[in-house]
Order: structure tokens, then sequence, then C-alpha cells
């Protein structure tokens, strides 16, 4: 099998015996994939190694398949996205996170152009924190664990604005109650979340109580070492 042109961003890099590096990479319709850059880091190498790097927008080309295929083309589409401060980080953040939870070889319609509007956000002037929050729903909901954000799970009823609720990993959100592995979030910031709109600075740190609960709930307890980071106040909200 050959692959030409296929967009993509590379989210890790690390060097291979000598001379080359592996490389993992999210591309737009074969999801994450292990490529290996032979000979890459020789001076003189045919593949433009300063591109092999994350948030610049690629079109790789590579062949054969198993878990480390060799990669054989790599061009630039755009300029890199520029980060800096807390928002490098908050990338930093997002690329861990795809490589945690998503396995190679597995396509989910729409994860490349979720992460590369993240980028597009992070690099713009919108929230940080609720770019975040908006990619961490749609990863959830792209690898089959949508969160429930219109109803209570116990009761089937709609969710209310200044109603508290008790969110259960698997579950959804449930009458308040104090229980292990639940957060405490409003149906505001559940709604908001679903309307894709906004919601004030409180209900978005519950979002990021939220959230984080879930991730980590996918990692069988595990913990992202973004999160060990000290960082910035703005970024201490991602």
């Amino acid at each position: 099998m050959r692959v030409d042109a296929q967009p993509a961003f590379i989210l890790h890099a690390r060097p291979y015996r000598e001379t080359s590096l592996l490389l993992e990479c999210l591309t737009r319709d074969h999801g994450r994939i292990g490529l290996v850059a032979r000979g890459v880091r020789r001076e003189r190498s045919r593949l433009p190694r300063g591109l092999l790097q994350p948030l610049q927008p690629l079109a790789l080309g590579w062949t054969g398949g198993g878990d480390l295929a060799p990669l054989v083309a790599a061009e630039a589409t755009a300029v890199p996205y520029v980060l800096a401060g807390s928002r490098l980080f908050s990338a930093i953040y997002l690329n861990e996170l795809v490589l945690r939870l998503s396995v190679r070889a597995d396509p989910h319609a729409g994860l490349f152009e979720h992460y590369h509007d993240c980028l597009r956000r992070l690099a713009g002037a919108e929230g940080e924190a609720w770019t975040l929050r908006r990619f961490e729903r749609d990863l959830l909901a792209g690898l089959g664990y949508a969160l429930v954000l219109d109803h209570a799970f116990d009761t089937g009823d709609p969710l209310e604005e200044d109603v508290v609720y008790a969110y259960v990993p698997d579950a959804g959100p449930v009458t308040w109650r104090e229980q292990p592995g639940a957060v405490r979030v409003r149906g505001a910031a559940l709604l908001a979340l679903a309307r894709d709109e906004a919601p004030g600075s409180d209900d978005l740190a519950a979002l990021r109580r939220l959230m984080r609960s879930l991730v980590r709930h996918q990692l069988g307890g595990g913990e992202l070492k973004a999160w060990s980071m000290r960082l910035a106040p703005e970024t201490s909200r991602r």
C-alpha cells in the first residue's frame, strides 16, 4: 500500500537508532499512525527534518503497513502554528490527549478536523480553556464515549440549568449525591457544552474537573503528564 499527500500533523517525534526518527502522526483519513523517517537525522537527508515537528500542517506519504511504515515524502501545506506560553502547553496537552486515548490505524470521522480547528483557536483569540473543553467533548464522542448533555440518566428528565448533578462516568448526570467517581456540575454547564456556547467561569471550571475525571476514567485511572506541569495561572485551568 502506498499513501500520497495525506493531510497530517505530527503529535510526537523521537530519535530512532543513529539517524532516524519515530513519528506518531494524526492523519485525516487513516487516524493515528506510526511512521519511521529513515536517515532524516543525517546532514544530507532527502526528507526535510525541519518540517517533522508538531504544529506544522503537512502532507505525508508512506508505503506499506504495520505499526511503523516508512515515511517517503513530507511537504508543508501551510505555515506552522506559532504558540507561546500557556497556549503552547495547551497544544502539548492536546497532543498527549490524542496519543493516550486513540489507537493506531483506527480512523475516526472528524477527529482530524476537530484537532485542526482546536489548533486554529489556540492560535487565535478564542478562550483557551473553552477551546480545550470543546475538543475534549468532540474527541470523547468520536471515540465512542459521548457525554450525556441533555437529560438526567436516572430520571430521564431534561437537564435544568439551576440544578446540580453528579456526573457518573459511563452513565451521565444523575440527581446529586456523594458517590465515588462522580463530579459535581450544574445543568447550565452541561447544556452550554451541548449548545457549544461558552459558560461562565464557575461552570467552565466545573467542566474542566469533569473532563479530567472522564479522561482519567478512560485511562483506567491513569494520569497525563501535562496535568502535572507547573504553569502560569491561565494554563492551570487547562
